[in-house]
């Protein structure tokens, strides 16, 4: 008797580390797939690509930028196809992806530098981005931007 409940305690735990390792590794390729997406974000920002920023955008998007100023998804998208800013510089850094459920979090260091409207301009910032995965496709729904403090 002692032995088959050994065993059976035994068969559950070997279930439950089976379980724990399926979920940790569909969490770890959400995180992959996330943070990938936030990359393409990034690549088509800097190239104006209007058409892949709009799929990568969910409807209800909204962003915080540095000085407070929030956008929807066609007011940020307008801002990007402004062909008065160039964007030559757009890189992060320090990137760390949150998965919860559904829901990605993504957290890092930004910088921009260009011109716009032929001045010159450059941010150094921290940011935050929301990813949701709904209807079969990761979308961003929100963003926020600020100022580092000065160290």
């Amino acid at each position: 008797m002692k032995c088959g409940v050994s065993l059976l305690v035994l068969a559950s735990l070997a279930i439950w580390a089976l379980d724990f390792a399926v979920a940790q590794n569909k969490s770890s390729t959400a995180a992959s797939q996330v943070l990938a997406l936030e990359k393409k974000w990034n690549d088509v920002y800097k190239r104006g690509d209007i058409a892949v920023m709009d799929s990568l955008l969910a409807d209800d998007f909204i962003i915080t930028v540095e000085d407070g100023s929030t956008f929807s998804k066609s007011g940020y998208i307008a801002h990007n196809g402004d062909s008065t800013v160039h964007v030559e510089i757009s890189e992060m850094s320090d990137l760390q992806v949150r998965m919860h459920g559904n829901t990605g979090v993504v957290t890092g260091a930004y910088h921009e530098k260009g011109t716009d409207k032929g001045k010159p301009y450059e941010y150094r910032d921290r940011f935050t981005d929301v990813w949701s995965y709904v209807n079969g496709r990761w979308q961003v729904l929100a963003s926020h931007y600020s100022l580092r403090a000065n160290r």
